[in-house]
């Protein structure tokens, strides 16, 4: 197949692929799209373009963005991208040969996720049923913390969950995920009952603002704002809040990490990690497997704490 004739057919062809065959999500085509446009300008500043690149090409390009003082991270992400875009070249047959194939990045910096422990989140829960202005509030409070701890969704799957999904008093929810790909999570007890009193108290205010000439939802957790659902921003200052009300420090409290709490939680009670994966919706394993990492750090420290044996020699007698 003959190669686009310039390079933003090369970019524009690629990413059209990824939306189809990968089901991949706007930001992450956006990324991608930013990424090879600073390549392809870096390769017209040199009178280069993607189909004369060599491999020493696109490391030159690595160590010119580490002397401009880009993170790690970014490096890692600049280098997929290129990666990608040269594999699907040479699968398409753009190319004979993967200029890329070989080379390896800087890797990305494996930042521990902050989690909770089972107390703090029961700290957490119990403040839900006291935060809000009225009773309704604080049993749409109750719903969200109970189905977010028991499900370890995303925010953004959460507060977009569709009425339909939690009719039926259902033992699991069906969950929207990143790049379109759905995924059932169970309900424990107590998110059930959570969910079952949350729909009460919503439908009848949904009755009410039919019999006021307005239009039903079809969000569980609607809003009067654009998106018509409530937002992640909303959520997010809501557990700040409820952090405060419970005595937990804010700063280790956000939406994600009562999300990391699921994980590490099951995980510390015997769950294997291809279970893991599959509730929280990780494409790969490895991505779930930071949690171990997570377990062993606190493990450590409970035998550092607790154990006769570690303790300092000023302590001993």
């Amino acid at each position: 197949m003959i190669a686009p004739a310039t390079q933003e057919l090369w970019i524009s062809t690629f990413l059209q692929a990824q939306a189809a065959e990968l089901g991949a999500a706007t930001n992450t085509q956006l990324a991608y799209g930013r990424d090879l446009k600073e390549f392809s300008d870096w390769l017209d500043r040199r009178k280069s373009r993607f189909s004369d690149v060599q491999r020493d090409q696109i490391e030159q390009y690595l160590i010119d963005c580490d002397a401009q003082g880009l993170s790690r991270s970014t490096r890692a992400r600049r280098l997929s991208a290129i990666k990608q875009l040269y594999r699907f070249a040479f699968e398409e047959g753009w190319l004979e040969t993967n200029p890329a194939i070989q080379i390896k990045g800087p890797g990305r910096q494996k930042r521990l996720p902050k989690t909770l422990d089972v107390f703090e989140v029961d700290r957490l829960l119990d403040a839900a049923r006291r935060i809000g202005r009225k009773k309704s509030d604080r049993v749409r409070n109750t719903c969200l913390m109970e189905v977010l701890y028991a499900t370890g969704m995303r925010v953004t799957e959460l507060v977009s969950l569709p009425v339909s999904s939690a009719r039926g008093d259902p033992r699991m929810l069906l969950v929207l995920g990143k790049g379109g790909k759905e995924r059932m999570v169970p309900l424990s007890p107590p998110a059930r009952d959570a969910l079952a009193a949350w729909l009460h108290v919503r439908d009848e205010a949904e009755d009410k603002l039919v019999a006021d000439g307005g239009q039903r939802s079809r969000f569980l957790f609607p809003s009067r704002g654009k998106s018509g659902h409530l937002t992640r921003h909303r959520f997010f200052l809501l557990v700040k809040e409820l952090a405060v009300e419970g005595g937990v420090s804010p700063e280790k409290v956000t939406p994600h990490t009562l999300r990391h709490a699921f994980a590490t939680h099951l995980l510390a009670n015997g769950a294997d990690l291809r279970s893991i994966q599959t509730l929280l919706g990780h494409a790969d394993v490895a991505t779930t497997e930071i949690y171990t990492h997570v377990l062993d750090e606190r493990l450590s420290e409970l035998v550092l704490q607790h154990h006769p044996l570690a303790k300092d020699d000023d302590n001993k007698g």
